[in-house]
């Protein structure tokens, strides 16, 4: 039975969906303003880690990620380079589209996007004013009345009264309560708009997500994600919205990754301390970044820094050396040592799937992995034969594919890995002789070959790239 924690009772619990064997997913996806960072990077895959496992475990997952492309910073920023505001949004949307492509996350079911769901958008408010959960006010603006929803900050685990000591109502508005949020702004002149009931505007952040979600996946679904920072005011607005408009428990569980952080810092547009997802992937491999996320909690925060990245990579490297090939002198395990690899690779089934079953313990579960590594490499030093590795390093792949981490086949023949130790050998000569210049060719014709060497005092070892 699979258990997630769940943000909204602050506990984890059993998971079991709505309609059997199908998860409704919804995750707030980007504004698009600026080239998407790597923590965005960060909350897709962590979403994408668990539709996959949810898939791997045979559910049909409907995975919505929604696209804010009607926003404050989008009109800013289309100011300042001279751009219609959908069109730099929608330039921004294929971009980042190609950034996830990038990153082997897999695509969404849909892609809903605030500019084509506006109908819907005016109808939910429409129908929040009705019932007397929202109110227009003179200005042409529309606003959700906090006060008339009884379990307004049951998410986050804030108290109206406490909210309030903070909050004042900010020079043109026209609010009855400190707390009250905008679900329509009345358009400011020259800027983007849609003609509504109550004047010319556009919505409120958490009015769309609402609005979207009901569109793509109905009144109730089972997941809404999203990174801990949206927690409170975004999402504990959309469940004050969707439960007025439909009377309904909104998501039955809210899953929230923690922020990446560089410097001590999260990660963020406004902080100016970002790293462009375009960038990372210039000097690393996409599953490198992927082994990142997998290394830590999902709900905890994550430090992004060289050292992270470095530790990553090795990671992944040592799950890739499981699929060295046997050497061609290998002679076969005995019974003994060939009955506890296939211990190991049972075990580490079990003890993987507990891991992933227990809220996505990703740490638990790579460390499970590694095991079998360890148990694969050790049976390889004593002679297994590549039928005798086949079936552990076929498990150790399908649970990788459940993490959609891509390992070799097989990283080179029997033969390659002669040739690799004769060029090697003939290298540790030229070395000695202080032909340098054969050595460097050396180093340069093993890389080509998909070979990575390290020199220490205790001699050189290699390893496929």
């Amino acid at each position: 039975m699979i258990q997630l924690y769940n943000t909204l009772t602050r506990k984890k619990e059993d998971f079991q969906t709505i309609e059997p064997d199908v998860v409704k997913l919804y995750v707030c996806g980007v504004t698009v303003y600026n080239d998407a960072h790597v923590g965005h990077a960060m909350s897709a895959l962590v979403f994408d880690v668990i539709r996959r496992y949810l898939e791997y475990r045979g559910y049909k997952v409907k995975h919505v990620m929604n696209y804010t492309d009607v926003d404050d910073k989008i009109i800013n920023r289309a100011k300042q380079l001279g751009e219609e505001p959908l069109r730099l949004s929608q330039r921004y949307i294929e971009d980042y589209t190609n950034d996830l492509k990038n990153l082997n996350i897999l695509p969404a079911t849909s892609y809903p996007q605030v500019s084509k769901t506006m109908p819907l958008i005016i109808e939910f408010i429409e129908n929040l004013i009705e019932k007397g959960y929202a109110y227009a006010a003179e200005n042409g603006d529309v606003y959700f009345r906090v006060t008339k929803d009884e379990d307004y900050g049951k998410l986050s685990g804030r108290k109206i009264e406490d909210m309030q000591a903070g909050a004042r109502i900010e020079v043109g508005e026209a609010k009855e309560h400190p707390m009250d949020f905008a679900l329509w702004k009345a358009a400011k002149p020259g800027e983007i708009f849609w003609e509504s009931p109550w004047g010319q505007g556009r919505p409120g952040w958490h009015i769309e997500c609402s609005a979207m979600n009901l569109a793509e996946l109905g009144e109730q679904i089972d997941i809404h994600g999203g990174g801990n920072d949206l927690i409170f005011p975004h999402h504990e607005n959309e469940i004050a919205q969707t439960e007025s408009y439909t009377g309904k428990p909104f998501a039955r569980y809210w899953i929230h990754n923690g922020m990446l952080q560089l410097g001590g810092e999260k990660m963020s547009k406004s902080l100016g301390n970002i790293v462009s997802i375009k960038d990372f992937l210039k000097k690393r491999d996409a599953d490198v970044m992927r082994m990142l996320v997998l290394s830590g909690y999902y709900r905890a925060p994550l430090i992004f820094n060289e050292e992270t990245q470095d530790a990553a990579e090795k990671s992944l490297e040592r799950l890739k050396s499981a699929f060295r090939p046997a050497p061609v002198t290998a002679k076969g395990l005995t019974p003994e040592a060939a009955s506890a690899l296939m211990t190991q690779t049972e075990s580490t089934q079990g003890s993987f799937t507990n891991a992933m079953d227990d809220d996505f313990n990703t740490p638990l579960a790579i460390a499970a992995l590694h095991e079998l590594v360890k148990t694969i490499n050790t049976a390889r030093d004593h002679g297994a034969t590549d039928a005798q590795l086949q079936p552990a390093q076929a498990t150790l792949r399908e649970l990788t594919g459940g993490l959609s981490l891509r390992l070799p086949e097989k990283q080179g023949s029997s033969e390659d890995e002669t040739r690799v130790n004769a060029l090697i050998e003939e290298r540790n000569q030229a070395r000695k002789l202080k032909q340098w210049a054969r050595s460097d060719e050396i180093r340069d014709q093993l890389k080509e070959m998909g070979v990575t060497i390290e020199d220490s005092k205790d001699g050189t070892k290699w390893r496929w790239s």
